[in-house]
């Protein structure tokens, strides 16, 4: 083999030629002169050194000292081949060297194209160029503690192209960032190296998290370097990425920050990356798809147990009694992220629906698509924060409840009347509105599981939880109960005196679940519908009046406007926010599934089925609704109201729920037994209403919302003539509630009971159920307790005549004062004599329009029940009531006083006199076929005579009613005439009665005398059983008095008879001429 072979072949066998890029530089540098400068430390030197070696083996004796020095130190030459592979590892690894000899002496393979220079570390090294296991701790220290480390940055190679990701990855001058990067091409060597190297990459590696933990544990000596921020950029980069390696290596770290808590705690630690997780998220926007990626971190704190914990302990507040505080915590900021308005009040940088007026009704519908797209996904992301968190450990589920009991228990005054009429006060006190939607939405999801049909779960639920007093944290640990102050809750019915309370060892996390979201729903829910209706409200006011400011010019009308745009800005970003879809439909799921839970508990039922409803009912046993607070009912009520006013489709999706829902107030809205409160039990009546099938027309430009879910559910219900008797029942029991304003709330309750039984008289199972409850009252008359449809139609008399009277009175003020202003008698009023003028106005005509609502279905309502119920409507003491109200109707609506009512304008009042006097017409048709019924109408001499009903057929024919009803009444009229004549004889016979024959009430002479025990005076059967109607005492000395006790007065019955034949006889004796 020639001298050149020799040599190639000697190159090829050198360990150090894989230094270069190919054999070719390899010889390239062996060709060099012997004379070259290379340091006896360097490298190059090594590389000579076994070159030298392979060349001569005996000659190392003959090189200088401190070849042999060298040579003595590397026992072998496979030392020095692991040597230099050692070094170049790290360098791959750490992008650092000691060695800044020029980059064509050094090969190019395994090399990295930068590396930053260790300037005073190779100072310090005397002369060695090389890294290795003994000073590499001490050179990535330096490397750490480097400002500028893109100052120092050389070229490995003789390759000049510039490399800017080269240049980034080796300067880069954060600290975490930085180890992160080495810790993945340490990975990488781990996988490529030989096996004797192995234990070095992995070393490194370990090198890697060890500094990155020394870091984290004294950040202070890492100037202009905040490194909590750094670890939080890299996990929000690595977490729900493509960079599975973050959390490995996060994972590593923490395993080292937990075995070393000397210095700092893990704790000390995590905390201040977590409050600059918090700063940042507080300044995000729901539809930013960044605020998903901070999410998606706050997800991986939650699964790794050890930041949990710390996570749990960061939020809990400063002051645990503050609501407010809450909000303030991580968990807080979170859960304020939506599209409701930072600031209330503040539209200026809010991001939706700005100059709403100016947007077509499809933008706004896009953009409330939008929201409602990324609320879904944000709900969802809140759903599995929680979730997790009661997942992960005991610790983390029972800090995480603490925190939740004293956070309802702090923000419990929002429900205050006060709270909502000073905002300024409540804002410094309670957590927002979007964080307790936000909070219920997500809590709506954990219950789900327990939320379908039927579930034999739902009744796992133990209401004795809300009956705990104060306990000790350790017994809130032990035990499961973390809800605070539900023992002062107003229960459904209160605990009998006799009834002991069984409380459980430990309650589940379902009873936790369901009660946490309830008073969730009552804290949050329930003040967004009041805000939307008042804003629903003030808007259409709003909108009224910048129309009649456009009209007129001027500046105030653009005022006006902008006040419009802003609270419309304001209304459309809340009802985006109440209103999406997946939230609504959790929310029915809970609903539906708590009337079922309440239902089930009505029943006496604690067993692990469900039990069948049927009537009637079973007597209360024990029961549990004594610890059930009266929010489950009032959040279901609610809620079913908000989706009538403001998601109607919701309820056609939903039969299944539906029924639950009939059940319920089936059960609980009659039944003062379980449920003692009669406001809430009205408020039921709203629910029904709202769930029913729609019967008004839908307004112009809108579609009719689709019912035939809602038809089929109503029609075919099972227990429909046990709801129609329980309407009727709440109608009556809502008269006494013994609050001192219930004469005026009972209107508001009794409004939507009315659309609710003509709809159920137009069904044939309610109707018929309907009628059967007349049937009995008719039957029943004189028993002890008044029969409940008997009570029920002498308050709807006492109803209408109050409405309508009211109704006229208002009617008359309000023309008075339209025809002052008419006649300019304003016009020289002062300021605020002309504004309390218009407020005057202003207010009497809301007065007048809600009872001429009322009065408009009280009359219609008696119009439908009179065409089938009769009996009892034509009884005396009842006849008498329903003429004496007709005739005054008439009187006003027909007669010489009907001038006082002509308003301007009869529709701003709902004033409907046609419409009124056309269900005059209707009952007095409906009744006019019984002979008693005719006889009696003219006994009321107060507005009965035959002009009105003259009158009255003129009005008929002046507003086309059909031709069988005017001729149908004139009939009648005539008919009522020839009973009013004989009875105008009579009336002249019994004129010189004797006093002790006239009823002491009424002054009428008595044909069923009565005497009334108590106070020993005796009257007619017709007057006391219609006073005992509306009151059970004795008129007399108010003793209680009821039906049964009456006892008829015989003796004075046969004197009047006896005097009432002697006069009839004197008068047939007497003749035609007397």
């Amino acid at each position: 083999m020639t001298d050149q072979g020799n040599n190639n072949q000697n190159i090829s066998r050198n360990p150090f030629a894989a230094l270069f890029s190919s054999l070719a530089d390899a010889k390239q540098f062996a060709c060099k002169p012997r004379g070259h400068s290379c340091s006896n430390g360097s490298l190059c030197y090594l590389y000579r050194l076994y070159q030298s070696e392979s060349e001569n083996s005996d000659s190392i004796e003959d090189n200088d000292d401190s070849v042999a020095e060298i040579s003595r130190s590397f026992l072998s030459r496979q030392e020095l081949c692991e040597q230099l592979n050692i070094n170049h590892m790290i360098q791959r690894i750490f992008l650092i060297t000691l060695d800044n000899s020029d980059p064509s002496l050094r090969g190019g393979n395994g090399i990295p194209p930068r590396c930053v220079f260790l300037v005073e570390m190779a100072a310090e090294m005397d002369g060695q160029d090389w890294l290795d296991m003994d000073n590499i701790e001490q050179a990535l220290f330096n490397r750490l503690l480097m400002l500028e480390p893109g100052n120092h940055l050389i070229y490995m190679t003789s390759c000049n192209a510039v490399n800017l990701s080269a240049d980034r990855d080796a300067g880069d001058k954060c600290a975490i960032p930085f180890l992160y990067a080495c810790y993945q091409r340490a990975k990488e060597e781990v996988t490529k190296v030989p096996e004797k190297l192995l234990s070095y990459a992995v070393r490194c590696k370990n090198l890697t998290v060890s500094n990155t933990r020394t870091v984290l544990l004294t950040p202070e000596i890492y100037i202009r370097q905040n490194v909590y921020e750094q670890l939080l950029d890299l996990l929000l980069e690595g977490v729900g990425g493509p960079h599975f390696a973050v959390v490995e290596f996060v994972e590593e770290v923490i395993a080292g920050l937990l075995a070393d808590q000397e210095v700092r705690t893990f704790s000390e630690v995590i905390g201040p990356v977590l409050d600059i997780f918090q700063g940042r998220v507080k300044e995000l926007d729901l539809c930013q798809l960044l605020l998903f990626s901070y999410l998606d971190l706050l997800l991986y704190f939650s699964r790794q147990k050890d930041i949990a914990t710390v996570l749990m302990e960061h939020i809990q507040p400063k002051d645990p009694n503050n609501g407010l505080q809450y909000q303030k915590t991580l968990l807080g900021t979170v859960l304020s992220i939506s599209c409701l308005l930072k600031t209330p009040g503040v539209v200026e940088g809010h991001s939706f629906f700005l100059n709403p007026s100016r947007s077509s009704p499809q933008e706004m519908k896009v953009q409330e698509s939008n929201i409602h797209q990324f609320m879904g996904q944000f709900h969802d992301k809140l759903h599995q924060l929680l979730k997790n968190l009661l997942q992960q450990s005991g610790e983390t589920r029972h800090l995480l409840l603490s925190w939740l009991g004293g956070c309802l228990q702090a923000n419990a005054g929002r429900t205050k009347i006060w709270a909502n009429q000073m905002p300024e006060i409540f804002f410094q006190m309670y957590a927002s509105d979007a964080f307790f939607l936000n909070l219920g939405a997500a809590l709506l999801k954990l219950c789900q599981p327990f939320c379908r049909p039927r579930s034999p779960k739902l009744l796992t639920f133990n209401p004795t939880y809300c009956a705990l007093k104060e306990l000790s944290e350790e017994e809130r640990r032990n035990r499961n109960v973390h809800a605070r102050g539900l023992d002062k809750e107003t229960c459904l019915v209160p605990l009998p005196p006799q009834q002991s309370v069984e409380y459980a060892q430990s309650y589940s996390l379902l009873t936790e679940n369901l009660i946490f979201t309830q008073m969730t729903l009552h804290l949050g829910f329930h003040r967004l519908h009041e805000q939307m209706v008042k804003m629903n409200q003030s808007l259409h006011r709003l909108q009224g009046t910048w129309r009649e400011a456009q009209l007129t010019g001027g500046p105030a009308a653009e005022q006006l406007r902008e006040q419009f745009e802003r609270l419309m800005t304001v209304y459309l970003s809340t009802k985006a926010a109440a209103t999406q879809p997946g939230m609504l439909q959790c929310c029915l799921n809970l609903q539906a599934s708590s009337a079922t839970l309440l239902v089930q508990l009505g029943l006496s039922n604690q067993g692990p089925e469900h039990a069948q409803l049927s009537f009637p009912l079973p007597p209360l046993h024990n029961s549990l609704l004594c610890h059930m607070p009266e929010f489950f009912a009032e959040n279901l009520g609610d809620f079913f109201v908000f989706l009538r006013r403001f998601a109607d489709e919701v309820l056609e999706s939903s039969a299944d729920s539906l029924e639950q829902v009939l059940n319920f107030i089936t059960v609980f809205m009659g039944n003062v037994e379980r449920m003692k409160n009669p406001h809430l039990r009205a408020k039921l009546a709203e629910v029904l209403e709202a769930v029913m099938p729609h019967m008004e027309p839908a307004s112009a430009g809108t579609a009719q919302p689709i019912m035939f879910q809602r038809q089929r559910v109503f029609c075919s219900y099972h227990h429909a003539p046990h709801l129609a008797e329980a309407l009727i029942a709440v109608f009556v029991d809502i008269e006494f509630t013994g609050d001192p304003h219930q004469f005026e709330q009972k209107f508001n309750y009794r409004r939507p009971m009315y659309p609710i039984l003509k709809f159920m008289w137009g069904k044939e199972s309610y109707r018929e159920s309907i009628k059967s409850l007349a049937v009995y009252a008719s039957e029943n008359l004189e028993a002890m307790n008044p029969p409940l449809f008997l009570r029920y139609l002498n308050l709807l008399m006492n109803d209408a005549i109050f409405l309508l009277d009211e109704a006229i009175q208002y009617l008359s003020k309000i023309k008075l004062l339209q025809l002052e202003k008419d006649h300019g008698e304003w016009e020289g009023l002062a300021p605020d004599a002309l504004r309390e003028k218009e407020s005057s106005l202003h207010m009497l005509g809301q007065l007048a329009r809600f009872h001429n609502i009322m009065s408009n279905e009280t009359i219609g309502t008696l119009a439908f029940l009179t065409s089938e119920i009769k009996c009892i409507f034509v009884h005396p003491f009842m006849a008498e009531r329903i003429i004496s109200m007709l005739n005054h109707f008439l009187q006003h609506l027909v007669g010489p006083k009907m001038g006082a009512l002509k308003v301007k304008d009869f529709s701003e009042f709902d004033f409907k006199p046609q419409q009124l006097v056309s269900d005059i017409c209707t009952i007095y048709l409906n009744l006019g076929d019984e002979e008693n019924f005719c006889a009696t109408v003219p006994k009321d001499g107060r507005s009965y005579s035959p002009t009105l009903f003259s009158q009255t057929v003129r009005v008929l024919k002046k507003i086309n009613k059909p031709g069988e009803v005017i001729v149908g009444f004139s009939l009648l009229a005539d008919k009522i005439k020839s009973h009013a004549d004989r009875q105008l004889q009579d009336e002249e016979t019994y004129a010189d009665a004797p006093d002790d024959f006239l009823d002491p009430i009424m002054s009428t002479l008595m044909l069923d005398p009565v005497l009334l025990p108590s106070s020993n005076v005796t009257v007619d059967r017709s007057t006391i059983a219609r006073h005992l109607l509306s009151d059970q005492t004795d008129p007399f000395n108010r003793s209680p008095l009821t039906m049964d006790q009456i006892r008829p007065n015989e003796e004075l019955k046969q004197q009047i008879l006896q005097w009432l034949a002697q006069h009839k006889q004197e008068r047939l004796q007497m003749g035609p001429s007397g």
